[in-house]
C-alpha cells in the first residue's frame, strides 16, 4: 500500500530542480482516521500519526525536498497539515490513489494487530500534493 523510497523512475514523475514548485512552502500531509479517534485514546491515534511522519522522512532521508524540509535553517519551521478520513477502507483507498500519481508516502500499519491507522507524506511543495487532500477535513 505504502510506497517505499523514492527510485530513480519516481522521481522522474516529481520535479526536484529550482522550479516554481521549490518555491513553494514544503508541507508533510498527516491522515488520520476518524473511526479511531473516536474511539482509541488521543494519545494513541497520536502516536500513530508520528510513527507514519518519522517514518515517512525517515525513509525519504535523502530526498531533495525532504533535505530541505529537515534543514538547520528550516527544522524550527516545519509544516504539516494533519487531516482525517473515515475509515479503514477510506484510508486504504487514499494510499492507492497516491501510489498510483507517484506520491510517495507511509500507510502505517499497526502490528501486532495489521490495522491501518494513518498515512504521512514525505514532504513535498504544498502546490505538487494539496488537491490529492482537498476533499479531506482538518483533523479537529
Amino acid at each position: 500500500m505504502s510506497q517505499p523510497a523514492a527510485s530513480a523512475a519516481s522521481s522522474d514523475a516529481i520535479p526536484t530542480t529550482n522550479d516554481a514548485a521549490s518555491q513553494d512552502v514544503l508541507v508533510q500531509y498527516v491522515v488520520l482516521r476518524r473511526d479511531l479517534i473516536d474511539t482509541w485514546p488521543l494519545g494513541s491515534v497520536v502516536t500513530q500519526g508520528c510513527h507514519a511522519s518519522v517514518s515517512a522522512v525517515w525513509s525519504n532521508k535523502d530526498d531533495p525536498f525532504t533535505v530541505d524540509y529537515c534543514s538547520p535553517d528550516r527544522i524550527d519551521s516545519m509544516h504539516k497539515v494533519t487531516l482525517e478520513i473515515k475509515g479503514e477502507t477510506q484510508i486504504k483507498n487514499l494510499s492507492e490513489k497516491l501510489t498510483s500519481a507517484g506520491i510517495i508516502h507511509k500507510l502505517w500499519v499497526e502490528q501486532p494487530e495489521n490495522i491501518p491507522t494513518c498515512l504521512a507524506t514525505k514532504p513535498y511543495p504544498k502546490s505538487i500534493v494539496s488537491s490529492y487532500f482537498k476533499k479531506l477535513k482538518l483533523c479537529k
